[in-house]
């Protein structure tokens, strides 16, 4: 996006709100004017006071200039109130629409884009990008209407002391411009180090546990550390750059103001020119002073402004992959059969993952799926969302393409219970509501009850009130794992995806989530990633995959009985659990 259309569309911003932006400027314009009048006030007060000795000139004058300030004080109210309500109402505005954005953005947006860059995206940079879009822009025109007018109301006193006087005013402008131009990609630089920052901060609190278990405190400090002085070492070119160009703005104006003295000077002595009037030019120079002084402080925020508001213009304009048809269906209430037609999936166009995955699954059926590390086990599961389109072929959900029903129905009528589920840091009773955010209590208690979640809850100090902290920290494993349970209860989906891993947990839990979760695969069509024997010996059909396709499918027995790849992983993995299934029932037989 070109510099130009990134302001263009940041001013956009700006336009449902007319009213406060007109008393804004109004207010600015209002000051910026009164502001011109002083200097010709103080001049009559010289050439009419004090010059010609009349006292009740200074007076006049003194209560004239006392009235504007009032006056001036009131619009300068109304300038920096309604500059600042804009300020934060366009940030307002824009990090909802960020929010907004990055919301509707696909699986595979978020797997190659990191979360600390995102966040750093939403608070810094749009951060930067408010306190240019109100006040500071405001501060931009008002100070170039103001440098407009010294130079019409000089001319207007003087025209060839004014054209000697306004000889470095040009050299001024060019070089806050040239300013402008050097630190607009000095801030783009600083901007994305920041986000590096943030990410690499982010990542470092997010596994503090992993850091502090290896003892790897001084290497993530370290790593901190280099990109820290990176961000410094960039600042500080900026700094550097700042601090050369300052004393060049500052010089520029004592250089006009040496200019009328030295010129306007010998004619004032000669009366070609009244003393007023040589005040009144060196008054509007000196006006000019902090202003344009400030210009380069309001250029480089704009700059600022420009790199950041494109950071956040470039998620905002990041297009999903997942498109919904102008006449997609909003599917009610589905039966659950699902099938598979010839569907590819590739995250790259260089790396397949699947190849010609075809099945159906009738409502009600448990399909498992088991193959080796990274042969497409959670691939095919994360396609019946749409958490991903496929490549080519086609997967329809109750005889309807996927792509023809809009995505929130889709994947309303779809529950998933992963091994390592993510709850909010948010009482149990909202955890478990999330998915149906009305539901009573009541509702929310029965749907505990059934994932086995209503026991310990109630031993909790709050019991359904009590907040889980972050990530569910202050849960076990298996709790956790059975209020995401107790959460795809609630919302009683009609397709199901879970992961039957429960390696990390001990008998007793395994034997709880079990429980729950045959209570929550009742009558559901439901995909198991497969871990446990007794899963597969359940399962309708089994999916056996291996490089992205399905080398095998039946049921267990068929499956042992064709000496393939599903045989292989039984010897290797699976027959030692059937052993301890059978120890167990002799060593329940014995005590009994």
């Amino acid at each position: 996006m070109k510099e130009d259309a990134v302001y263009r569309r940041l001013l956009g911003y700006l336009k449902p709100y007319r009213t406060q932006l007109i008393l804004a400027y109004l207010s600015m314009l209002f000051a910026t004017l009164l502001n011109l009048f002083v200097p010709q006030i103080i001049k009559d007060a010289i050439d009419n006071g004090l010059a010609a000795g009349e006292p009740r000139a200074l007076f006049v004058a003194g209560g004239i200039i006392l009235g504007i300030a009032v006056v001036r004080g009131l619009a300068g109210f109304g300038q920096l109130f309604f500059g600042e309500w804009l300020t934060h109402r366009v940030s307002y505005d824009l990090r909802n629409h960020f929010y907004n954005s990055v919301q509707a953005l696909p699986f595979s947006f978020h797997d190659r884009t990191l979360t600390g860059d995102l966040m750093s995206r939403a608070t810094s940079d749009i951060t930067e990008t408010e306190r240019f879009v109100g006040i500071g822009l405001m501060g931009l025109i008002s100070t170039t209407l103001l440098l407009v007018g010294v130079i019409v109301v000089m001319l207007w006193e003087s025209v060839q002391l004014s054209l000697l006087g306004l000889i470095p005013i040009p050299l001024l402008i060019y070089a806050t411009i040239r300013f402008g131009n050097t630190v607009r990609p000095m801030f783009k630089l600083i901007q994305e180090q920041m986000g590096v920052l943030s990410s690499t901060m982010q990542e470092s609190m997010t596994g503090i546990k992993v850091v502090k278990a290896f003892a790897q405190e001084p290497h993530e400090l370290a790593k901190f550390d280099h990109e820290n002085d990176e961000w410094f070492d960039r600042r500080y070119g900026l700094i550097k750059t700042w601090a050369d160009n300052w004393p060049l703005f500052t010089f520029l104006v004592a250089a006009s103001i040496f200019l009328l003295l030295w010129f306007g000077g010998p004619r004032a002595l000669d009366g070609e020119i009244t003393i007023g009037t040589l005040f009144a030019l060196i008054s509007y120079i000196l006006m000019l002073s902090a202003p344009v002084q400030r210009l380069g402080f309001l250029v480089n925020l704009a700059a600022t402004a420009g790199a950041s508001a494109k950071r956040v213009f470039d998620i905002i304009d990041t297009p999903s992959e997942i498109q919904e048809q102008a006449d997609a269906i909003w599917l009610e209430r589905a039966e659950g059969s699902v099938t598979f037609e010839g569907v590819d999936f590739a995250y790259r166009e260089d790396r397949q993952i699947l190849a010609d995955i075809s099945f159906h699954a009738e409502p009600g059926q448990t399909i498992a799926l088991i193959g080796p590390t990274g042969s497409g086990k959670s691939t095919v599961t994360n396609l019946i969302p749409r958490f991903y389109d496929p490549t080519a072929g086609k997967i329809l959900v109750d005889g309807v393409n996927v792509r023809a029903v809009q995505v929130q129905s889709l994947r309303r009528q779809i529950g998933i219970v992963l091994q390592d589920p993510f709850l909010f840091s948010q009482t149990v009773a909202e955890n478990i509501a999330y998915g149906r955010p009305d539901a009573t209590l009541d509702e929310i208690i029965a749907a505990a009850k059934a994932a086995r979640v209503h026991r310990f809850v109630t031993e909790m100090p709050d019991g359904y009130d009590t907040r889980v902290g972050e990530r569910g920290v202050t849960l076990s494993g298996g709790q956790k794992q059975r209020v995401a349970i107790a959460r795809a209860l609630l919302t009683d989906p009609r397709i199901l995806i879970l992961d039957d891993s429960t390696s990390s947990v001990d008998t007793e839990t395994e034997h709880l989530i079990q429980e729950a979760l045959a209570v929550l695969m009742e009558g559901r069509t439901t995909f198991v990633i497969a871990q446990r024997l007794l899963t597969l010996k359940n399962a309708d059909m089994i999916l056996v995959l291996d490089n992205g396709r399905i080398v095998e499918r039946g049921t267990h027995e068929q499956l042992l009985a064709e000496a393939g790849l599903y045989r292989e992983i039984y010897d290797l993995q699976l027959k030692d659990q059937e052993a301890f299934v059978a120890l167990e029932a002799e060593m329940g037989g014995r005590a009994s």
